[in-house]
C-alpha cells in the first residue's frame, strides 16, 4: 500500500510539475509570439512590401505560431507527436468540411493579393458596399466608408464578384449633365459650359473636353460636360461645376428647368 501511495505521489507530482512548465510555455509563448509579430512589423523588409499582402501575411503568421505553441504544450504533457498529427489531420477535416465558407476565405484573400485588383489605400465599390480599403486579412477584407463606418467583407465574395476599383488608374472622366430650358439658344448653353470647363485648372488639357446636346426630355434639355481630372479631385471638380453654372447661368439669364404643373380654372 505504502509504495502505492509513494507511485501515485511520484504521477502527482511528475504530472503536476508538467503542467506547471505548460502553463509557464503557454505563459512565455504568448508573450513571444507577440514580440515576434511587432519584431516582424517594425522591419524593413516587411516596410517594403505591399500593405495588403503584409497585412495577410501577419495574420498568417500570427495563426501558425498559436498553433506551434499549442504543439509544444501538448508534446510537453505527454500527448504523442503521432497522435496529435491524426488528431489535427481529423480536427482539419471536421472543421474544413464545417467551415467551407472560411476556407473559401482564405482563397480568397490569396487571390486578392495575387493578382491585386485592389490594395489598401483605395477606393473601391462591390455594388452593395463602398469604401476606403483599410486592411486585407486571412478572412476578411475591412473597409471605411466616407462617414467613417467600418465594413468588414469576407473575401470569397471579393473574389467571385465584380468589383470596381475608383483609385487604380491616376485619372477619371468626369461626366456632369446639366438640365436646359428649350427656350434658351444651344450655341450660347454649350459656349458658356465650354468656357467653365476650360477656365478649371484641375482639368487635364492634354485629354478632349466634351461638350454637347444629348438628350430631350418632356421639359428641358440635356448638356453633357465630358473632361478627365486626376483621381483626387473628382469630387472637388465635379461639386465645383455645378455651382459654377449656376451662377454663370443666373448670370447670363439661361434658365434651368424644374417641375411645373399648370391648373386652369374654368368659369361658368
Amino acid at each position: 500500500m505504502e509504495n502505492i501511495l509513494n507511485k501515485l505521489g511520484d504521477i502527482g507530482i511528475e504530472a503536476g510539475m508538467k503542467i506547471l512548465y505548460a502553463i509557464v510555455i503557454l505563459f512565455v509563448g504568448m508573450k513571444l509570439v507577440k514580440f515576434v509579430i511587432n519584431i516582424t512589423r517594425k522591419s524593413r523588409l516587411f516596410n517594403r512590401i505591399d500593405k495588403s499582402l503584409a497585412s495577410f501575411l501577419i495574420s498568417f503568421i500570427k495563426i501558425a505560431l498559436y498553433i506551434l505553441l499549442g504543439v509544444t504544450i501538448a508534446s510537453m504533457l505527454g500527448v504523442p507527436l503521432t497522435s496529435m498529427v491524426t488528431v489535427l489531420g481529423s480536427a482539419g477535416l471536421a472543421i474544413g468540411l464545417a467551415l467551407q465558407g472560411g476556407l473559401s476565405n482564405i482563397a480568397g484573400g490569396i487571390i486578392v493579393l495575387l493578382f491585386k485588383p485592389f490594395k489598401v489605400g483605395d477606393f473601391i465599390d462591390t455594388h452593395v458596399d463602398s469604401g476606403t480599403v483599410k486592411g486585407i486579412s486571412l478572412f476578411y477584407t475591412t473597409l471605411v466608408t466616407p462617414d467613417n463606418k467600418i465594413i468588414s467583407i469576407p473575401n470569397g465574395n471579393l473574389a467571385n464578384q465584380a468589383t470596381v476599383n475608383y483609385s487604380k488608374e491616376n485619372k477619371r472622366r468626369l461626366d456632369v449633365d446639366i438640365e436646359v430650358s428649350y427656350k434658351n439658344d444651344v450655341s450660347e448653353v454649350k459656349k458658356i459650359l465650354f468656357n467653365i470647363v476650360s477656365k478649371d485648372k484641375r482639368v487635364l488639357k492634354d485629354e478632349d473636353i466634351f461638350v454637347r446636346l444629348t438628350n430631350y426630355k418632356d421639359n428641358s434639355m440635356t448638356y453633357t460636360m465630358r473632361m478627365w481630372v486626376n483621381s483626387g479631385d473628382y469630387f472637388d471638380v465635379k461639386f465645383d461645376l455645378l455651382e459654377k453654372v449656376k451662377e454663370q447661368f443666373d448670370e447670363k439669364n439661361i434658365e434651368i428647368p424644374y417641375q411645373k404643373i399648370d391648373v386652369r380654372v374654368n368659369e361658368k
